[in-house]
């Protein structure tokens, strides 16, 4: 039992003053590019000094297949479990491949760094859209990693279903155009985690719900711009 409160310090841990002020950039950019967020993050509303501009979106696409670990990982020996962003430029494809990933981790195969270097190649280059810290918050400091590593602790994690948020969808319609501007989408994901580790391999499972903010220009790969503070419906 003790073994498993590892996981739920990592998810609750605090991280202060940074992490507030990551979360409220972050919050800031999507308002800046895409402020049909705003009321989905109205605490950080009156940061946004820009007048409204809504994105287009597509609608669900509940038909795409249910990525996994094993179908993003690369070829090869250790970094053989170390998740690989997809050649795709669909958000919500791209948006439930990203929080497989990002709920996913083995302490017995790699190392804490390795598996954050690995998350960065998930970032878009696009410095002024990057939140790369709400991204690495999703993984165990390397203090809890160390010990989670003790027990050989490790996480598997499946996305049922992946959707734009309904204020998102309703910004579509709003403005077709302003998506032009930075090609970010707001994406919500919901799955399962399943955290097991030495001597517990059927270990629990528990529901997941996260949003990204997916960049997907029309000339490249979609890429990750970050993990937005709270979960759009």
């Amino acid at each position: 039992m003790q073994k498993r409160s590892f996981s739920s310090v990592w998810r609750s841990g605090s991280s202060g003053g940074a992490l507030v002020r990551r979360r409220v950039l972050l919050g800031t950019v999507i308002l800046v590019t895409l402020v049909a967020l705003a009321g989905l993050f109205s605490y950080v509303t009156r940061e946004s000094r820009t007048p409204p501009n809504q994105p287009a979106a597509a609608s669900s696409s509940p038909a795409l297949p249910t990525p996994s670990l094993s179908a993003l990982v690369a070829p090869g020996s250790r970094a053989a479990a170390l998740p690989v962003p997809p050649d795709t430029r669909d958000p919500i494809a791209f948006g439930k491949a990203a929080a497989v990933a990002l709920w996913s981790y083995d302490t017995r195969a790699y190392s804490q760094p390795e598996l954050v270097a690995s998350l960065h190649r998930w970032l878009t280059a696009e410095g002024q859209y990057v939140d790369a810290d709400s991204a690495e918050r999703q993984v165990p400091s390397p203090l809890l990693w160390g010990r989670m590593a003790d027990s050989g602790q490790f996480a598997t994690a499946t996305a049922a279903e992946a959707h734009f948020p309904e204020s998102f969808t309703r910004a579509l319609q709003a403005d077709p155009g302003a998506i032009t501007r930075a090609y970010v989408y707001a994406v919500t994901v919901s799955g399962k985690q399943s955290i097991s580790w030495n001597g517990a391999p059927e270990g629990g499972a528990e529901d997941r719900s996260t949003t990204l903010a997916v960049q997907c220009r029309p000339d490249r790969p979609c890429a990750l711009v970050g993990v937005m503070p709270s979960v759009a419906p």
